[in-house]
């Protein structure tokens, strides 16, 4: 078994956005997040979202990611529209196509390295030998082999933050989402987590959409977008 080390779509994009909005309601008061947002994310393509808090990176990540869905407008992601698709659908759409990088790792305390990353591969069907592989092989691309058997309490933030990334890859996803993947981190376990994304995208042919506030964090990537007061520009 191995990782796919390109997505190839043809020329179509991995995300396509046409005139995506998002409104919150807190009580009768509408409060608009994202205004008319178009994006296109090509196959293969490292982009960073840069803006205020507040400004609606996350939103528009979680949009991507199919976790949330638009007010108004359409979301196309690995070549399926996600505004109608049912919840159970979707959900499975998910696990199959977005792996997830949280700035707070989101690993479960009583679980080993191994067993946080195999976590997405028990809704498969994929035998336990080969669920061992795919967690072996995402274990090892993180630089982690050593610590399979180690739980989150006694690995270092860089440590842990690998072992997320190992649990977001070892479905191999048409796309990586990472929201403020090094904002919990010191400034060479950042540097390292970067390091271990840009191989991703470049070795691996993994698309990225990355929210991230620090310029250094945007300055891996090919392009760069900001998104201020719910508008995307360059």
């Amino acid at each position: 078994m191995a990782f796919n080390n390109a997505q190839n779509t043809g020329t179509m994009n991995t995300v396509e956005l046409r005139g995506v909005r998002k409104t919150y309601f807190r009580d009768r008061i509408e409060i608009p997040v994202l205004q008319g947002i178009d994006l296109d994310v090509r196959p293969g393509e490292f982009l960073a979202l840069m803006g205020p808090s507040g400004s609606g990176k996350s939103t528009l990540l979680n949009l991507i990611a199919g976790i949330d869905r638009p007010t108004a407008g359409e979301v196309v992601v690995a070549g399926a529209s996600l505004v109608g698709m049912k919840p159970a659908r979707l959900a499975a759409w998910r696990a199959r196509h977005v792996g997830f990088i949280f700035q707070l790792y989101n690993l479960i305390p009583v679980l080993t390295a191994f067993q946080n990353v195999e976590l997405p591969l028990l809704l498969t069907r994929l035998s336990g030998a080969e669920r061992a592989k795919r967690v072996r092989l995402a274990l090892e691309l993180t630089g982690l082999s050593d610590r399979e058997k180690h739980y989150p309490r006694a690995l270092s933030g860089g440590e842990e933050q690998r072992v997320a990334i190992a649990r977001a890859i070892v479905s191999d996803p048409t796309l990586l989402v990472a929201d403020e993947p090094t904002g919990d981190l010191d400034a060479r376990n950042a540097d390292e987590i970067l390091t271990l994304i840009e191989r991703l995208n470049r070795e691996m042919g993994k698309t990225v959409v990355m929210v991230t506030h620090d310029p250094h964090a945007a300055g891996r990537a090919q392009a760069t977008l900001h998104l201020e007061k719910g508008v995307l520009s360059p």
